[in-house]
């Protein structure tokens, strides 16, 4: 009989033991964070390099770029799960005042949460049972809110993870128009962005579990997408002498 295909490849295993959502959250604003910079960046020199050839107005367009999309990404990410921190944690508050003054009522209601997931009436009370006795308002917390109360989402890790990820994504393209001769840096610069958006959108979806080929793709066709047009527009403005 023919195996059902799923994303996991050979030898990988699925996630167990709550570690995944933590992961999934550092992952989404480290890669998200060194895509942008990668090729906002790129964008940004490639444009100029489309436009002129002096270096000092490269370094000066560059960099500015890179302070700017790392400090935005940073303080964009640090307000994005600040907000969702705080809609957790009065979600847990409401959630323990229930438990407080309706404790059967909320027993019934997890109860009924177990049986609608298809266990028999008496199988779903007594887990609900047992998992309000070790730890009610985690058994609750899980089942009807879907957050574990001692992992709620770091605000400044994901905060740094974008900073970092954006400073060290915008590097490659900044480095690269700067160091290569003048007559290479436009194409030596897309090469340089799309092998590390390859490299990115790759690890990515290893780290994920999910096949690498849709990743890879998306990553290279939007980087390439946005180069050619802000160098196009650049090469424009350049001719024009604006």
């Amino acid at each position: 009989m023919a195996q059902p295909e799923n994303d996991l490849g050979a030898g990988q295993h699925e996630p167990h033991g709550g570690a995944l959502g933590p992961r999934l959250n550092w992952l989404r604003a480290a890669v998200l964070g060194a895509n942008d910079g990668l090729v906002s960046t790129a964008g940004l020199v490639m444009g100029v390099a489309g436009a002129t050839t002096s270096r000092s107005a490269l370094l000066t367009a560059g960099l500015a770029g890179l302070l700017a999309g790392s400090l935005s990404m940073a303080v964009g990410e640090y307000v994005s799960v600040s907000s969702q921190r705080d809609s957790e944690r009065a979600a847990l508050r409401l959630e323990q005042r229930e438990l407080a003054e309706e404790p059967e009522a909320e027993l019934a209601e997890l109860a009924g949460l177990y049986e609608a997931k298809g266990l028999p009436p008496e199988l779903a009370r007594e887990v609900a049972e047992r998992l309000t006795e070790h730890d009610p308002l985690a058994a609750h917390a899980d089942a009807e809110l879907k957050i574990d109360p001692d992992e709620l989402t770091s605000a400044w890790q994901a905060a740094f993870a974008s900073f970092a990820s954006f400073t060290v994504g915008a590097l490659f393209p900044l480095l690269a128009v700067l160091l290569l001769p003048t007559d290479a840096r436009a194409p030596g610069t897309a090469a340089t962005v799309l092998c590390v958006l390859l490299l990115t959108g790759f690890l990515s979806a290893r780290l994920g579990g999910a096949p690498p080929g849709r990743a890879v793709l998306r990553n290279v066709i939007g980087g390439g997408l946005a180069m050619a047009v802000t160098y196009g527009v650049g090469e424009l403005l350049g001719a024009a002498g604006v």
